[in-house]
């Protein structure tokens, strides 16, 4: 079992960065790979990317690539959503999972309960 909570959300002028936290409870932490999605209002959930369990494999959205990172620290059971040159279009419900890295593309076997990130124009 791993809980998911996720934290960093805020308000952003477009142009500007944010870092969004995925804290985790749970000694399997270790062991799943982590991805994050979003969800616009009125739109379907968007897969962001996805990490590896060690961490040595990332895949990127192309929406999302070369802006954003994801990175996670096993020690700390912490994995992290580095976004840069934010958009008004990355506006959204921002949602961490857990599960297997390939399935991580359309679902997940645990998920946070969302952080929002509003970017204004």
């Amino acid at each position: 079992q791993v809980q998911l909570v996720e934290s960093g959300g805020g308000l952003v002028q477009a142009g500007g960065s944010l870092r969004l936290s995925c804290a985790a409870s749970g000694r399997a932490f270790g062991t799943y790979a982590m991805g994050w999605f979003r969800q616009a209002p009125g739109k379907e959930r968007e897969f962001v990317g996805r990490i590896s369990w060690s961490g040595t494999n990332t895949y990127y959205a192309d929406s999302v690539k070369g802006r954003f990172t994801i990175s996670r620290d096993n020690a700390k059971n912490t994995v992290y959503l580095q976004m840069n040159s934010l958009k008004s279009e990355d506006t959204a419900v921002y949602y961490c999972a857990a599960g297997n890295y390939y399935a991580l593309a359309t679902r997940a076997d645990y998920w946070g309960q969302g952080t929002q990130v509003t970017v204004s124009s």
